[in-house]
């Protein structure tokens, strides 16, 4: 007969020692290796060569001039206000982390609330253009079998 083996413990048992090893730790925000204030006090030709070609070849060339009024009605807002925009090729920059940004997507504006990994990318890219298909029933036309509708 076979012995039955068993090291030292039930399956229950050591998960309920892992879940005590595991300690929950929150790590502070890294952005190639400077902390959150020393990169809100970064100026953008400090910021440039941190960030991916297109934003830095749209920096690069300048900003025009609807982005330049975004930057300043975010330097002159509080951290509660909310800022409306068209304006979605403007690249988020470390002064708008902790800002309200309302981003329009061509039908409505969409809330944004800005945070220190959303830096280097384009204000657009939080805002979704296009809604998820919501199909109905079989319209007139949609198949043979579809034809017939019942009265009832």
């Amino acid at each position: 007969m076979a012995k039955k083996t068993t090291f030292g413990s039930s399956a229950r048992s050591r998960r309920k020692r892992m879940r005590k090893k595991i300690e929950v730790r929150k790590q502070e925000f890294r952005f190639h290796g400077l902390s959150l204030e020393e990169m809100q006090n970064l100026t953008i030709e400090e910021l440039m060569p941190m960030l991916p070609s297109r934003p830095r070849r749209t920096l690069k060339r300048g900003l025009t001039p609807r982005q330049y009024k975004l930057m300043n009605d975010v330097a002159e807002a509080n951290e509660g206000d909310v800022i409306k925009t068209h304006c979605r090729d403007m690249i988020i920059l470390p002064s708008f982390i902790g800002h309200r940004i309302d981003v329009h997507n061509g039908n409505e504006f969409q809330r944004i609330d800005i945070k220190p990994n959303m830096v280097g990318h384009y204000l657009g890219e939080f805002a979704i253009t296009r809604k998820k298909v919501k199909h109905t029933g079989p319209g007139v036309g949609a198949t043979r079998s579809s034809k017939y509708m019942p009265l009832k």
